[in-house]
């Protein structure tokens, strides 16, 4: 333990609650301050001199059983700038380690990042509330720890279409600017993000008090996630090789649907890696337009290790690592007999890629129109994805257009599709077989058509799309484009007349080596 953690662990601040009526919706509650003392350090967001809402979203304040209408307000903007602090607020900086590009860091933390507390939904599921953006903590590391307002939109625009696409996330409740400035390459106007997750727990969680030697504080987490996560493994002779298990599957089935999306997270460290199964810290992501295997967005990534076609086995590894940090408690669970933990810990993660594959397939089958599971699928789905490689096709729009090709007659319902293909000879020899296969299956064109379409979205958060809208918010403090995007991609599904900028991807040359950053 280093001095300057242990100096942290001593530290204590006084925060001044004022209640308002916008900060009085809240009720929250600190499990994860009151049960996992010495991974965390009370702190507090640095004031800003003008806060200003840019925007709440409404859905999510409903769904959290907040009163948004008494949050969209000046009062509002105190609360998410970190100015004001509802009653109940225990605000911490949590601790946690990592594998940064496959180099281990003991001791990482929230740099610039607070949780508030945890709130009970709608649904009764306890949810985190935490800032980005709100200053500099003990974890800095000579960081700011400063959001500037570009990377707060982009994890917002971002979070809001993986949910409305259906993959599991951490969302935006609100972004505020803070009338100051951060320095980056040049000045640029500073902004916080408030964030929903199911918890903020990763494996870099686990990783840090491995590190440490703590056994004791291992078990109260691992004991923590079990209650809060996978209450179902309660009171299994073996819940830490069960957790294990279901943390695996929670991301066989993640990635999968990364993949089936053309997303690409772009820094799948370990402290990037939810023990809930959300997808978190949207820094250099981006969604993939022609498809290629290798597509690498961020800018940081030089070798290519978070590309696409990479994100499965990159899970795999990071899920390796979990394993490690589990290991002391597994060791008690199999009577210290270390060659059967490792065993069973081995077992459990060589069984991740046939996991894997059968999330994936799962969603291939859907967006490819097949209801039933046939022996050939899996090739009939690779293949199909062969077709595309080094012939500029776009991912979604090609999946989009296969629906088209179910619901018309004869030749000209296939134009759409064809026309992506610089050459369609591929694609030529496999439509007979994919033709072949849905013959197979008695439902009606339109019944599959639709159902296609239900799964393989019009409207995804195209690159130069969301670089648009963050340059006009940015530049020139318009909004407008901002808040049109997060309409569109609202109703990924459903294709709507004059949205046809938004389906299109960007020309080759506007695409060509465009990159992302680590901003949030």
């Amino acid at each position: 333990m280093t001095r300057e953690w242990s100096r942290c662990l001593v530290y204590h601040v006084d925060v001044t609650t004022i209640i308002t009526s916008a900060a009085e919706v809240f009720a929250f509650d600190n499990t994860y301050a009151r049960n996992l003392e010495g991974l965390y350090v009370p702190w507090k967001a640095a004031e800003v001199p003008d806060p200003k809402l840019i925007k709440l979203n409404h859905a999510l304040a409903d769904e959290l059983g907040l009163d948004a209408k008494a949050l969209d307000s000046p009062e509002g903007a105190l609360i998410f700038s970190g100015n004001q602090l509802p009653e109940g607020t225990a605000t911490i900086a949590q601790a946690y380690a990592g594998h940064q590009f496959g180099g281990f860091s003991p001791q990482l933390g929230d740099g610039r990042a607070l949780l508030l507390g945890e709130v009970i939904d709608k649904h009764g599921k306890r949810r985190d509330i935490a800032f980005k953006g709100s200053g500099r903590t003990p974890f800095s590391r000579g960081g700011d720890g400063k959001a500037a307002l570009g990377p707060v939109l982009r994890e917002y625009i971002i979070g809001e279409a993986m949910h409305a696409l259906g993959i599991p996330t951490t969302r935006a409740l609100a972004a505020v600017t803070t009338g100051e400035f951060v320095r980056r390459e040049r000045n640029l106007p500073g902004a916080v993000l408030t964030r929903v997750a199911s918890s903020h727990i990763r494996v870099g969680t686990f990783q840090f008090v491995t590190a440490r030697g703590d056994i004791p504080l291992l078990r109260r987490l691992a004991d923590y996630v079990i209650a809060r996560h996978y209450s179902d493994l309660k009171g299994q002779p073996e819940p830490c090789l069960e957790l294990l298990k279901a943390v695996c599957e929670k991301q066989a089935e993640l990635i999968a649907r990364w993949m089936n999306a053309g997303f690409i997270h772009g820094v799948m460290n370990t402290d990037n890696v939810t023990l809930s199964g959300e997808t978190i810290d949207y820094g250099p992501c981006a969604f993939m337009d022609r498809y290629d295997p290798a597509t690498v967005f961020s800018s940081i990534d030089e070798q290519g290790r978070y590309a696409y076609a990479n994100q499965p086995p990159i899970a795999n590894w990071n899920l390796s690592r979990l394993a490690e940090a589990l290991l002391p408690l597994l060791i008690e669970e199999q009577n210290n007999d270390q060659d059967r933990t490792v065993a069973r810990a081995t077992e459990v993660l060589e069984a991740f890629q046939v996991r894997y594959q059968y999330h994936w397939l799962r969603g291939m089958r859907k967006k490819l129109g097949l209801t039933r599971d046939e022996n050939e699928d899996f090739d009939l789905a690779a293949d199909f994805l062969k077709t595309m490689e080094g012939q500029g096709v776009d991912f979604t729009q090609a999946f989009r257009r296969l629906a088209d090709v179910v619901q018309g007659a004869g030749a000209l319902s296939e134009i759409g599709l064809h026309k992506l293909y610089a050459d369609d000879t591929a694609l030529n020899a496999w439509l007979p077989r994919w033709r072949e296969r849905l013959n197979a299956e008695s439902i009606s064109p339109v019944q599959r058509a639709q159902a296609m379409r239900a799964v393989n979205p019009v409207y995804i958060p195209r690159n130069h799309k969301v670089e648009e809208a963050l340059d006009a918010a940015v530049e020139l403090g318009n909004y407008a484009p901002f808040g049109q995007l997060l309409d569109v991609l609202q109703q990924p599904f459903v294709e709507r007349a004059g949205l046809a900028a938004y389906a299109e991807p960007a020309s080759v040359n506007e695409s060509s080596g465009y990159r992302t950053f680590c901003g949030t």
